[in-house]
């Protein structure tokens, strides 16, 4: 007989795939996610829409003079997605980065059903909406580097 293929367990093959996924979420875009925001998603999404595709710099700027509702817990959001991209990316610094937020969607959370009086005995419905907010920031940097190693490939 010939020498028999070494078969791997599972618990191996497991934890190799596991650390891959760990070792390929170090590089490419971070996430930073808010839940159950006491607002109601079309609300919040009028003030998403203002910074989706904007750099960083700029994106704090236009929520830090934003009167709308939801513009105070988007700039803590985005402060925590560049803190986590920090962590991320200690060697890096975040002016060479070129951050930008490269998506940013409102999902509608949990709601809060409520009665409130009506005339003549009856009640209407208020429904208390509430969102998670999704934030996705990436650098410009590492788009070049690809775009660029993609035409360097293709000569």
């Amino acid at each position: 007989m010939e020498a028999a293929e070494k078969k791997t367990k599972k618990s191996v093959v497991k934890r190799e795939k596991r650390d891959a996924r760990k070792e390929a979420a170090k590089t490419g875009p971070v996430v930073a996610k808010l839940k159950n925001v006491p607002t109601s998603p079309r609300k919040m999404r009028l003030v998403a829409d203002l910074i989706r595709g904007e750099r960083v710099n700029k994106a704090l700027n236009i929520l830090k003079y934003e009167p709308k509702v939801g513009s105070f817990k988007l700039e803590k959001l985005l402060l925590s997605a560049i803190a986590n991209w920090e962590s991320k990316n200690q060697d890096a610094k975040l002016e060479e980065a070129d951050l930008f937020v490269k998506d940013v969607w409102v999902d509608g959370g949990r709601i809060l059903k409520r009665l409130r009086p009506a005339p003549q005995g009856r009640a209407h419905r208020v429904r208390k909406r509430s969102n998670h907010v999704t934030l996705v920031l990436d650098s410009l940097k590492s788009k070049q580097e690809v775009e660029t190693t993609a035409i360097e490939t293709k000569e």
